[in-house]
């Protein structure tokens, strides 16, 4: 939100945190940079996110199935919903806690509940796979999710500090909902929508 104080502040972390700050500020700009502020609040509701060792399981076990890195499952499920606190239709029209769209969920889904967290990593999982994912192809296939180079550069930034330190995983898990207003970020607190 506020490009110039990266140097008042990176500069003053300890010297292992600065390049794991500056990633996480940088994939932060990058989503901020792909949303338009509105004026009007969404229609969602704001609720606690599922177990971190339960979404955890479920990532590990669709990448035991689909050959998809857990930690590109994690970061999309971060993007998307705040691992699955937001609950509540995008503007495009996508779904549950992994935002799929009705048409692509049929082709991908397995049959699945859209809103089940279960079933819908897994259908990611399903749909990363199919555009290259688990052939290392992964720029490819996050693009096809998004077709924004932001929202690529975005998840594989967050992947990264996973793969890197799997506890990031449990402070990614922390991140709250905030919405983006002409007046400025507003903290949509748990419970929101209610």
């Amino acid at each position: 939100a506020r490009p110039g104080a990266r140097a008042g502040v990176l500069p003053r972390l300890p010297e292992n945190l600065g390049p794991i700050a500056q990633a996480n500020v940088d994939a932060g700009a990058e989503l901020r940079a792909m949303t338009k502020p509105k004026s009007d609040l969404p229609p969602w509701k704001i609720l606690p996110p599922p177990p971190a060792e339960e979404l955890e399981r479920y990532y590990k076990e669709a990448e035991a199935k689909f050959g998809v890195p857990w930690v590109y499952l994690a970061s999309v499920h971060l993007v998307e919903t705040r691992m699955g606190r937001i609950r509540g239709t995008s503007t495009a029209g996508a779904q549950g806690p992994m935002q799929f769209l009705p048409s692509t969920w049929k082709a991908y889904g397995m049959g699945g509940d859209i809103y089940d967290p279960h079933d819908a990593i897994f259908g990611a999982a399903n749909y990363l796979k199919a555009n290259g994912g688990a052939a290392g192809r992964m720029d490819n296939a996050l693009f096809r999710y998004n077709n924004s180079n932001r929202y690529v550069r975005a998840v594989t930034l967050y992947a990264k500090q996973i793969e890197a330190d799997p506890r990031t995983y449990l402070a990614y898990h922390q991140w709250q909902v905030y919405y983006i207003t002409p007046w400025g970020d507003l903290w949509l607190e748990e419970g929101y929508g209610s």
